[in-house]
C-alpha cells in the first residue's frame, strides 16, 4: 500500500452539464439524481471509486449559478465550499453548449483554487464526430485560452466513453494516502437521503416544468418489515395548486412517481420496497432559512 493514492475531487460546472451522470457512471451505481431540469443537485454528495491503485472520493456539487432565493444561495455556497481543501477539480462542460457567462463565472472562481483542474468536456456523443480528437480542438481552445488545465478529457458520461482515461488522469494528480472507506463503499450518504433524492428525481422527471424547483422530499421512516423495506416519505411543494399537480387526477401521477422510485429504491436496499408517499404544502419553503435547514439542505 506504500504507493497507494487517495484524495478528494470536486465536480463542478454549470447546471445540467451532466455532473451527476458522470459521477454515477464512474462509481457504477446511481448516487446522485439525474434530471433534465437544471440545478437538480442540492447537496454535496460523496461518491467513492476504489480500485487496487487508488481511492477517489468525488464531491458532486450544485451547479454554480446566480442565486434567486435562499435555496439558490445555499446551493452556490455549497458548490464554492467544495473547492476548498480538495486534491483535484473536475470542471465539467457541455460539448454542445456555447462558451458563455456561466463558464466565465466558474473560471473566475477557479483562479483562487490551488488544486489542479481537469477540464472534462461531456456529451461528446451528441456531436457527430465527437469521438475524433480533431473534432474537439475548437472546443478545447475556447477553454485553454482562458487558463491552464492539468488535463483535458472529452467524455460521454451517458455512454461511458473515455471515463477510464479520466480516472487514469485523476490518479496522476492524487497524493499517496490510505483508503478512507472500505472497498465496498460507494457513498458516505445515509440511505434515507438517497431514497429522498430518488423520489425527488422521479417527481422532477414526471412534472417537468410545472413544478420545477418547488419540490423537496423528506424520508420520515425507513425500516425492514419482514422481507420488505417500509419507506414513508413526504413530497413538499410550496403551493396548494402544485400539490394537485404532483398528485394528479385520482392520484395517478403520485402512483407513477412511486412506482418509478420504488424500482431504484429496491436496487439500493437489495429487497422489495413498500413506498408510502404523501404530498404536503410548505409555503414558500425555498425563501426561508428555517425550512431549508429542516429539510436537511443546509
Amino acid at each position: 500500500m506504500t504507493n497507494y493514492k487517495s484524495g478528494f475531487v470536486a465536480v463542478i460546472g454549470r447546471p445540467n452539464v451532466g455532473k451527476s451522470t458522470l459521477m454515477n457512471e464512474l462509481v457504477g451505481q446511481k448516487i446522485a439524481i439525474m434530471s433534465p431540469v437544471a440545478q437538480t443537485t442540492r447537496t454535496k454528495i460523496r461518491a467513492i471509486y476504489t480500485d487496487e491503485e487508488a481511492q477517489i472520493i468525488f464531491v458532486d456539487t450544485p451547479g454554480l449559478h446566480k442565486p434567486l432565493d435562499k435555496l439558490g444561495e445555499y446551493m452556490v455556497k455549497a458548490a464554492e465550499e467544495s473547492l476548498k481543501e480538495t486534491d483535484a477539480v473536475y470542471f465539467v462542460t457541455d460539448a454542445t453548449a456555447d462558451f458563455g457567462a456561466g463558464e466565465r463565472y466558474i473560471l473566475e472562481r477557479l483562479k483562487n483554487v490551488a488544486a489542479p483542474v481537469i477540464l472534462v468536456i461531456n456529451k461528446i456523443d451528441l456531436i457527430g464526430d465527437g469521438t475524433k480528437p480533431e473534432a474537439m480542438l475548437p472546443i478545447i481552445k475556447k477553454y485553454a485560452d482562458k487558463r491552464e488545465f492539468a488535463a483535458v478529457v472529452p467524455v460521454s458520461a451517458k455512454n461511458d466513453l473515455n471515463t477510464a482515461k479520466l480516472i487514469a488522469e485523476t490518479k496522476k494528480l492524487l497524493p499517496q494516502g490510505v483508503k478512507y472507506y472500505p472497498d465496498d463503499y460507494i457513498t458516505d450518504q445515509p440511505e434515507r437521503l438517497i431514497v429522498a433524492e430518488i423520489i425527488r428525481e422521479k417527481a422532477l422527471l414526471l412534472t417537468r416544468d410545472e413544478v420545477p424547483h418547488a419540490i423537496a422530499v423528506e424520508t420520515e421512516e425507513m425500516k425492514k418489515r419482514g422481507k420488505k423495506f417500509y419507506i414513508r416519505a413526504v413530497i413538499y411543494v410550496e403551493h396548494e395548486s402544485q400539490k394537485g399537480i404532483v398528485i394528479g387526477k385520482k392520484g395517478s401521477l403520485l402512483k407513477e412517481i412511486g412506482a418509478a422510485a420504488r424500482l431504484d429504491a429496491k436496487m439500493l436496499v437489495g429487497c422489495d420496497v413498500y413506498l408510502d408517499l404523501w404530498v404536503k404544502v410548505k409555503k414558500d419553503w425555498r425563501k426561508k432559512d428555517g425550512a431549508i435547514k429542516n429539510l436537511g439542505l443546509s
